[in-house]
């Protein structure tokens, strides 16, 4: 049988894969379907350490297995709260095969657990265009944009909180306070406007 080429270099090849490429990849598949059985049994912290292995060992050629074990220590991560690393794991994986929709549905459920929503909407969106049939990315598709407008306010409210105190911080030497000046918005415009009023007492 002729050498398969690979596009990689990798640990097994330089440019190419060894004749029994065939018997190598049947490998693999049975490693990882072994290694996914290993990590439904709960022991999460024994289902990283063999997804770590495996990567170490797995040809970096074999792009969709390296996808699929990032994917599922993605999940071994998740279950011990390891959020940010999971997350990591799961870029990864989408780096390898961007139409692979389970690491992109965790990603984007890991996303929304560390708040970061703009990120996790735009991976629904992405898993939707690739499959309009995922009922829990259209269902977040229509309840994040609320969600993140939400956010958005409240943020806002925190920075111009902030900013009044200091306002007043600044202006007290001179017998001032950020109640001196009225901050009114233009509903057409969106715009800011500020005026300075003497006694913001009388004006109540």
């Amino acid at each position: 049988m002729a050498a398969a080429t690979c596009n990689q270099t990798c640990r097994y090849c330089d440019g190419e894969l060894p004749v029994n490429s065939r018997q190598l990849v049947l490998h693999w598949r049975l490693a990882i379907s072994l290694l996914t059985v290993a990590g439904q049994s709960g022991d999460y912290i024994e289902a990283e350490s063999s997804y770590s292995r495996a990567l170490q060992m797995c040809p970096s050629c074999f792009q969709k297995d390296r996808s699929i074990l990032f994917s599922n220590r993605a999940a071994a991560r998740m279950k011990q709260d390891k959020k940010e690393m999971a997350i990591s794991d799961c870029s990864k994986a989408i780096q390898l095969n961007p139409s692979y929709i389970r690491a992109l549905l965790r990603r984007a459920e890991l996303y929304e657990k560390t708040d970061k929503l703009d990120e996790a909407l735009e991976d629904y969106k992405s898993i939707l265009e690739k499959d309009p049939s995922i009922h829990q990315a259209r269902e977040a598709c229509m309840r994040l944009p609320k969600q993140i407008e939400e956010r958005n306010e409240r943020l806002k409210e925190e920075m111009l909180g902030k900013l009044k105190d200091l306002g007043n911080l600044v202006l007290r030497p001179f017998g001032l306070s950020t109640e001196n000046f009225q901050i009114k918005q233009d509903s057409s415009t969106g715009s800011y406007s500020i005026n300075f009023v003497q006694n913001p007492n009388n004006n109540r």
